[in-house]
């Protein structure tokens, strides 16, 4: 290449500095700030004009704690320029606003880039740096915000546009008010578990006294007085918080079927009965103490439940967050742009969309060139080109120039909608899994009946009052109380545990399915791959590097960060001139010379001939082309093993991803799985279809990162996000991978196999406890005071048994 040797001469070389600058480290991010575009306030140097709009906002404030904050994890601040104007229109306010009696305005919204507790720490304190901000509340989990504001002093657009200032771009929560009625109903709940708690209290507390009597003796008016007040506490008891075991009970008993609410019931109201007759007759054990504590307990437990259950509401809420608030539409008569709300929008309109902006609908280009990121659908993570009659879709972004586009679906008609119901479906109508407990509930629920009802039956023509003590005395002490904990108990501990190993799971039916075989379906990219583009191969003279990141540094696109990624430690020169084209290359004059970095076709004009997987781009200086760069996503450095480890377990490990198939098929190979089981160019569509038909066949893990793969996610038997991911996908899954990558799932197997083994073995204690109270009950040598003593014994030891369990290690990964 003649152009090397000029450029030898004039001195461009690897080891040439002129201009170079040493790097710099932004205050905010803590990211690499490049010499070209770094800026200074107040004697720090930001990375972009993003992270010193947000640090300024954060210092002005008063807030400068949160750069003290530790394991604070901040990205770079993509601010994104809107006003946000949208948010303070009629249409969209009846819709997201509530309106307060104190005249205060409420809403709540997703926001986009929320990490950690620093996240927490930095959004609650944002009303510091907004006159007429009242209260801002942040759920981490669920990167849901509640906004608390008087609309007499600020606007909701003011608010917004804070948010997307630090960091945090809004987005409105569509799932307003089926949220306000989940939290009624958890209210409720906890109102309950309060009212059981504190009479539960007051009642053990007079047990405590009648049980010492026992021994030390007590005055008959003093014990007729507890066993009356001890009736007429524990009644309330019965009637509100108890009430939902006895409808469910009954229920069932219409239906007739048989679950674990059936004898609980029986042992709740078989208590209360013969424990009034007994206090009205001054005599005999009154089991007061045993049904309020039970009550108790079982509130609990149920709470601890549902609360895990929230998968397709978040899911389908933040997938519908992705769609713009409102479009530009254009009027047929006047050829007028107005902005209105998305829910507006229907077909036969015709919505001008602008560079950066996110569709709104599905529809047709009317009119314009440009070029469509559709990652939001495919995974793909280049642009693609669209021109007039081409189809675009709702929740994709045009990149480059303004479109015209007819609206062919829209709403929940729409491609992204139809996504989102898939979501909803998929979490909705996910096969229930049978727990070990639920598949004996019924035999089990028979055979206590069965055998209370043979105790009756046998004791009766000897002794009715001691027939009826004794079958109570076994329906208390058969209780079926620790069946019910042992598995909530040993999933709620196996979770905590495993959420210090980095790994989040959101409820036990995860880990139960986990201990099977099956399928495992993983995504490519940002799962087995890194998820960035890295320089995999350079075919040019090393002259020319020191060019090529001259004028790259000015660029933010992937391939810029690749190549300052690669070569670290060459020195550039400055660069004059810079222009980008979006979607195409960037050119630079670098001393002297016109480098051009880019596509084949903007290089030189047309498409290059390349067999290989790798994304091509060539470097041109002075008219000729003097290297080619070749671009992949490499491989995670654990991923060969981790897929190694699963396929001993068990697993048939596939690859769906929605990258090209030369490109899967390539990445299958390295992993030594074979091309023809893997599948590439899948749609989110094709994604969910093929869980669906392998789900037909046994137990399917679908393991992704990004929001075309949230409805394979849901319709999974366990679904798994990775960090890195997108907000959606997380929504959407059961498991969520605090570390990038699979290289957990090996230790979560391991975990799932331990907790179903503790799960087991507190079963069979309890199991063998009832055979061997029931046989004191039915011989009549259990006294039915011995056994409301005796039935939180079960309980006590489930509770012992998962507490010390050994399901996932503290240790860090």
């Amino acid at each position: 290449m003649t152009a090397t040797a000029d450029l030898r001469a004039a001195g461009v070389s690897a080891g040439t500095s002129a201009g170079a600058s040493a790097a710099l480290t932004c205050a905010h991010c803590g990211l690499e700030a490049a010499p070209g575009d770094a800026r200074t306030l107040d004697g720090e140097t930001y990375c972009c004009a993003g992270c010193e709009t947000a640090a300024s906002i954060i210092r002005q404030s008063g807030l400068g704690g949160f750069y003290a904050l530790p394991d604070r994890i901040t990205n770079r601040v993509a601010v994104s320029g809107r006003s946000f104007a949208e948010f303070d229109h009629e249409a969209f306010q009846a819709a997201h606003v509530s309106r307060r009696a104190d005249g205060l305005s409420e809403i709540a919204l997703y926001l986009e880039g929320v990490h950690c507790a620093s996240c927490v720490w930095l959004v609650e304190r944002m009303p510091m740096a907004v006159a007429g901000a009242i209260q801002a509340e942040l759920d981490v989990t669920r990167a849901l915000a509640r906004l608390t504001w008087d609309p007499q002093v600020t606007t909701l657009s003011a608010l917004a546009r804070t948010l997307d200032q630090l960091g945090y771009r809004p987005h409105p929560y569509r799932g307003r008010r089926a949220d306000e009625a989940r939290r009624a109903e958890e209210r409720t709940m906890l109102t309950r578990i309060g009212v059981a708690g504190a009479i539960a209290m007051n009642v053990m507390a007079i047990s405590l006294a009648l049980y010492s009597g026992l021994f030390g003796g007590m005055e008959r008016e003093f014990e007729r007085y507890f066993r009356w007040i001890s009736l007429v506490l524990v009644i309330p008891a019965v009637v509100w918080p108890g009430r939902i075991f006895f409808t469910s009970a009954w229920q069932a008993l219409k239906a007739r079927g048989l679950h674990m609410d059936v004898p609980i019931a029986l042992a709740l109201g078989a208590g209360v009965v013969q424990g009034s007759i007994n206090t009205v007759r001054d005599s005999g054990p009154i089991y007061f103490d045993a049904v309020s504590t039970l009550i108790l307990l079982l509130l609990v437990g149920r709470y601890l439940q549902n609360s895990a259950q929230r998968t397709a509401a978040d899911a389908a809420a933040l997938l519908g967050a992705l769609a713009p608030a409102t479009a530009r539409v254009i009027d047929a008569v006047t050829g007028a742009v107005n902005e209105i709300p998305t829910e507006a929008v229907v077909p036969g309109m015709e919505l001008e969309v602008r560079a950066g902006d996110t569709l709104a609908a599905d529809g047709v280009v009317m009119r314009g060139d440009s070029a469509v990121d559709l990652a939001l659908l495919t995974g793909e993570s280049r642009p693609v080109s669209v021109r007039a009659g081409d189809a675009v879709y709702a929740g994709t972004v045009n990149l480059s120039s303004a479109l015209r586009v007819r609206v062919e679906q829209a709403g929940a008609d729409s491609r992204l909608g139809r996504l989102l119901r898939d979501v909803e479906q998929g979490a909705r109508e996910r096969a229930p899994v049978v727990l070990f407990a639920d598949r004996m509930a019924g035999w089990f629920i028979a055979v206590v009946l069965a055998l209370a009802g043979t105790t009756v039956a046998l004791w009766w023509s000897r002794d009715s009052a001691a027939a009826v003590n004794n079958a109570i005395a076994l329906l208390v002490v058969t209780c079926p109380c620790a069946l019910a904990m042992a598995t909530p108990l040993a999933f709620t501990v196996a979770i905590g545990r495993a959420a210090g190993r980095g790994i989040l799971i959101k409820g036990g039916h995860a880990l139960e399915s986990l201990t099977g075989r099956g399928t495992l379906f993983v995504d490519k990219t940002g799962t087995v791959t890194e998820g960035r583009l890295a320089l995999e191969e350079w075919d040019g003279d090393d002259a020319v590097r020191p060019l090529v990141l001259a004028a790259e540094r000015h660029s933010r696109h992937p391939v810029a960060a690749a190549f300052a990624s690669a070569w670290a430690e060459t020195a550039a020169p400055d660069a004059d001139e810079v222009r980008e084209t979006l979607g195409a290359g960037v050119e630079a004059r670098v001393g002297g010379h016109l480098v051009r970095i880019g596509r084949p076709s903007w290089v030189i004009g047309h498409a290059v001939p390349d067999e290989s997987v790798r994304t091509t781009v060539l470097v041109e200086v002075d008219g000729a082309v003097v290297a080619r760069a070749g671009f992949g996503d490499p491989l995670r450095p654990e991923a060969k093993a981790a897929v190694t480890a699963l396929q001993a377990a068990g697993w048939q490990v596939r690859i769906l991803s929605g990258d090209a198939t030369a490109v899967v098929d390539h990445v299958a190979g390295t992993l030594g799985l074979d091309p023809r089981e893997c599948e590439g160019g899948a749609t989110p569509e094709r994604k969910r279809e093929a869980v669906l038909a392998a789900r037909a066949r046994g137990p399917v893990v679908m393991v992704g990162d990004g929001v075309n793969d949230a409805a394979a996610i849901s319709a999974a038997t366990v679904g798994i996000a990775v960090r890195g991911g997108a907000e959606a996908s997380m929504a959407a899954a059961d498991v969520y991978l605090a570390r990038g990558g699979i290289g957990a799932l090996r230790d979560l197997l391991d975990g799932a196999h331990r907790t179903t083994h503790v799960i087991r073995r507190n079963m069979a204690i309890a199991l063998g406890y009832n055979a061997i109270a029931v046989s004191l009950a039915m011989l009549g040598l259990l006294d039915p005071i011995v056994a409301a003593i005796l039935m939180p014994v079960s309980s006590v030891t489930a509770i012992v048994g998962a507490w010390r369990s050994r399901t996932f290690s503290r240790s860090a990964a």
